[in-house]
């Protein structure tokens, strides 16, 4: 696996993580459904349909859903709703927080066009209103995900945030794995990924990432994941500068060991 390393790569402390602007973000990203998102949405929910239904059956309960860095982006927790009681949302910078916590009350009209591609999968029919069900399970915390508990959560997503904190491989590889340590083992997860993102500018602000390929990515899940799917997208417009796709990996967390080990035997 070759990766190209900046000379001096920035990693994420010391970023100027609390003065990012959501509602700038979500306007660039989220104001409307790029085909891209919906390709991703497509997978995750596909995904869930039979991975996230099986963990709901064999717990013989609701799920306990998991959303890192979740930003100014409800998609993701979105997809784990038919699932889940309860989902927290676990976001570092303090004004994400401060923009979840407004929006998860009754979430925009931006997310509408989100939700109906979910509803084409016959378990999401089964949410009523989905605004009503996201208000009343979803938990806003702060907190880094480099201080997650360990095998707390049941599904979990992450997006868009391994590889867009640091331009540290370290960070990237630190992040995923306490990401999936705080799931149960055989966990359903989806992960997103910006590939080969050399760095993305919200407003004045830039943010470092680091440039990797799918690859990369998928082999550095080998010991923590099994089932693992990954794609590729390409939108028909480019979101921005300085990447060259969008990458989505589906899975589940390998079985542990108590040491905390995982083992190479996964049904």
């Amino acid at each position: 696996m070759h990766v190209e390393e900046n000379e001096n790569p920035m990693g994420n402390a010391g970023q100027r993580w609390d003065e990012f602007d959501p509602d700038l973000y979500h306007a660039h990203n989220y104001a409307v459904l790029r085909d891209d998102d919906q390709e991703i949405l497509e997978g995750v929910r596909d995904f869930f349909a039979t991975f996230a239904a099986a963990a709901a059956t064999a717990a013989d309960r609701p799920l306990n859903g998991l959303d890192v860095g979740t930003g100014s982006n409800l998609y993701p927790a979105l997809s784990m709703l038919p699932w889940c009681e309860r989902i927290t949302l676990r976001e570092h910078s303090a004004s994400n927080v401060t923009w979840l916590e407004n929006e998860v009350r009754s979430y925009g009209t931006a997310w509408d066009p989100f939700w109906k591609v979910l509803t084409q999968e016959r378990a999401y029919l089964g949410v009523d209103n989905p605004r009503r069900a996201l208000a009343e399970r979803v938990v806003v915390e702060q907190g880094s995900v480099f201080e997650l508990p360990r095998s707390r959560w049941d599904i979990g997503t992450m997006f868009f945030v391994a590889c867009s904190i640091s331009e540290q491989r370290e960070d990237f590889h630190r992040a995923s794995r306490c990401f999936l340590d705080a799931l149960m083992p055989g966990a359903p997860f989806a992960m997103a990924y910006m590939e080969n993102s050399r760095g993305y500018e919200v407003g004045d602000i830039r943010f470092p990432a680091v440039s990797l390929k799918m690859d990369y990515i998928v082999e550095s899940l080998e010991a923590t994941a099994t089932d693992v799917k990954a794609d590729r997208f390409v939108g028909a417009e480019m979101l921005r500068e300085g990447y060259e796709s969008m990458v989505l990996v589906r899975g589940r967390t390998r079985r542990r060991e108590p040491d905390g080990s995982t083992t190479a035997a996964d049904a």
